[in-house]
């Protein structure tokens, strides 16, 4: 057994190898505190035919024993479909490695990494990150690394790695860097509305902090590294090759340049069949081949255009924003609703208010908690003009709507100055580059078109990269072709003011602070002309909420009273739920929160719970019922659940020798109290009221 250690935030952080999980080609335990991941890297060592990609599977799961807690649902099992939190750190894993793979390397590879062990204050997600670079790092799979996750808050003014959870609640970012030596490969996190300067110098004092982390790695590998395993190179037919370009060069050329995705799609569809159709005599079989030459053509051409020609795809300057359109109040019956349209990417937002008992409920090892702002983003087929079965959320969906949710929570209310849960549907209509930045528009339009008193306006904008020697060029709102063909796909969100959401995946090996600081002025430049479209048509929130929105009323009552309005099994309040198509929270202060479709409602369920509620007062007259009669007087119920002593003094104005001769059970009488004693027994008098 080897451990490796270094100190983070005064708390080691230790790399162990040896002792568990030896029958993987790698597997390591990392920790720190009291958090303990298992990370494990396995290939089945026989290359995968007929494929063209990285076959590679990333899974992160927590498992609740880890915080000694047994999962709920029927079967208490973890295993099934993944939380969240488990398909975002999913994704944080896969993200920074897959360019680290070697070109030609197809075979089944899977990273799993399993929480074991839970410190309530050190999250788990940037420990799997670094364990599984690590993991590959020892193991005989071919491996460009290592690199290493670390998180970065900032308190006070002071920037903190890895910061606790009480650290992160006093925060004013929360940042996932992942990083080489010389390079950082991945950023993804929000921000607390801060000036672009300030999120580049906590970007880089990441980098710094995550230095020792690769140091760890480096040390295990010269210690108990394993040979690491040839990969045949892909042979290159320079024949082919040739044959490719005569065929393809010039047309292809052209193609490149049309400026229409489908039309675009469409043409290279055409050339890829006629020149597979061409050399397919001369060379069966070899199909695949013949595509692949096609792409790497295609990526060569539109780079040239860029760096050569200084043009895009579609025309536009570098820094240019694609046209935009919105429009809000889009659908006649939701709470909120807008459509954002940025060139050829188009997204449908709606927002929906519900009342805090429709807050998401999540389970986790560390314990459950409420969200009361969700984002789901849609990408159905029909957005690119595929067709596939609907089959919930992928991978991809998910993290496009964390990144949206994170963007937009900066400017969401708080729960107590806002009662309503909010809820944010992006359909994605149309898809061309960066959706999940129209989400963010779309979704602020949405919030203030439901009249949401947002703190303020957000937008995003995704910049790309090509870098070819020394001549680095940034392109604003970028295509998916600049996307899947460029060196860089960098999302900012923010306001007028400052950043409040960031994600950035990098696919060449150094970028520069320099570089960096571009792109981030550049989008900012970008983020205020967007800003100034949408506040063309909207530019704040709406004076008052949807009428279809549920209306919230409030009132307090005593928290004695709490169980007289719940009732045996909730008997009460389900009848007014019932009654009155309302919702109610009831908090232990005794605050009452009721959600209801108009105001008429509101009122019939307020009455029903004053009636339920209500004090008796001294002064004050009840038309009673007689429960019970005993030998010194009578016990009448002078509000439901409410009982007080009529004394037989107290009957009449003359003397009475026996109640019974006055009441029996079962009858009404009027009734004014006329005391309540410290212990709250309540004194009532008939005789007063003769």
């Amino acid at each position: 057994m080897i451990k490796v250690s270094t100190e983070i935030n005064s708390k080691e952080f230790s790399i162990e190898v040896g002792r568990v999980a030896k029958q993987a080609n790698g597997s390591v335990l990392v920790s720190q505190g009291d958090t303990v991941v298992l990370v494990t890297a396995v290939t089945s060592g026989e290359v995968r035919e007929g494929i063209d990609f990285l076959p590679l599977v990333v899974d992160y799961q927590e498992m609740f024993y880890a915080a000694g807690r047994i999962p709920g649902g029927y079967f208490r099992r973890e295993i099934g479909r993944p939380s969240e939190k488990e398909v975002l750190t999913s994704r944080f894993i896969d993200r920074p490695l897959r360019p680290r793979f070697p070109e030609g390397y197809r075979y089944d590879t899977q990273i799993i990494a399993t929480v074991l062990s839970v410190d309530p204050e050190i999250d788990p997600d940037v420990l799997a990150i670094t364990g599984a670079s690590a993991a590959l790092h020892i193991s005989d799979i071919p491996f460009d690394g290592p690199i290493a996750g670390i998180r970065i808050g900032r308190v006070d003014g002071e920037y903190i790695l890895n910061p606790t959870k009480g650290q992160l609640m006093e925060s004013d970012l929360n940042i996932i860097v992942a990083g080489t030596s010389d390079a950082i490969v991945m950023v993804e996190g929000g921000v607390a509305v801060l000036p672009e300067r300030d999120v580049l110098e906590a970007i880089f004092e990441a980098h710094k902090g995550l230095k020792p982390l690769l140091a760890l790695q480096e040390e295990l590998r010269e210690k108990i590294g394993k040979p690491k395993m040839d990969i045949p190179e892909i042979p290159r037919d320079d024949e082919l090759i040739s044959k490719v370009h005569e065929l393809a060069h010039e047309e292809m050329d052209q193609v490149i340049r049309i400026p229409g995705k489908m039309e675009r799609n469409e043409a290279k569809k055409k050339l890829r069949a006629r020149v597979i159709e061409d050399l397919s005599v001369a060379y069966p079989g070899r199909e695949r081949e013949i595509a692949g030459y096609l792409k790497d053509l295609e990526k060569e051409l539109m780079r040239n255009l860029i760096t050569k020609e200084k043009k895009r795809i579609d025309g536009r300057s570098f820094t240019e924003v694609r046209p935009i359109w919105c429009s809000v109040g889009e659908l006649p019956r939701t709470h909120g609703s807008a459509i954002f349209t940025r060139g050829e990417t188009q997204v449908m937002a709606v927002a929906t208010l519900g009342s805090t008992q429709d807050e998401q409920r999540i389970e986790s090892p560390g314990g459950e908690f409420f969200k009361h702002f969700m984002v789901h983003y849609n990408f159905p087929p029909y957005c690119v003009g595929e067709v596939r079965p609907l089959r919930g959320p992928a991978r991809r969906d998910i993290g496009h709507g964390a990144l949206a949710e994170r963007a937009l929570s900066a400017v969401v209310p708080p729960p107590e100055d806002f009662l309503y849960t909010i809820r944010i549907v992006s359909e994605v209509l149309e898809s061309n580059g960066s959706s999940s930045m129209a989400t963010v528009c779309g979704g602020t339009l949405a919030m203030m078109d439901a009249g949401i008193p947002i703190r303020d306006m957000v937008a995003g904008v995704a910049m790309g990269l090509i870098k070819e020697e020394d001549e680095v060029i940034i392109l604003t709102d970028i295509l998916g072709d600049e996307d899947h063909l460029g060196d860089m796909d960098f999302k900012v969100a923010g306001t007028e003011e400052g950043v409040t959401a960031l994600q950035m995946d990098i696919k060449i090996p150094e970028l520069s602070k320099d570089i960096l600081e571009r792109a981030l002025n550049q989008a900012r430049d970008a983020r205020l002309h967007i800003l100034a479209k949408m506040r063309e048509v909207l530019d704040k929130p709406r004076a008052k909420l949807s009428d279809y929105a549920p209306k919230i009323t409030t009132m307090n009552i005593n928290p004695e009273k709490i169980r007289d309005l719940i009732g045996p099994g909730g008997k009460n309040i389900k009848q007014i739920i019932s009654e009155c198509d309302v919702k109610i929270d009831v908090e232990d202060s005794g605050l009452v929160k009721i959600f209801s479709p108009n105001k008429e409602a509101a009122d019939k369920a307020i009455d029903m719970i004053s009636d339920l509620t209500k004090e008796a007062k001294v002064g004050e007259v009840y038309l009673g019922k007689v429960k019970r009669i005993t030998d010194f007087g009578a016990f009448v119920e002078i509000l439901p659940g409410t009982d007080g002593l009529v004394h037989i003094s107290e009957l009449d104005t003359k003397r009475v020798h026996n109640v019974r001769d006055i009441l029996k059970e079962g009858d009404e009488v009027m009734v004014k109290v006329i005391d309540i004693d410290q212990m709250g027994r309540i004194k009532l008098s008939r005789k007063a009221l003769l």
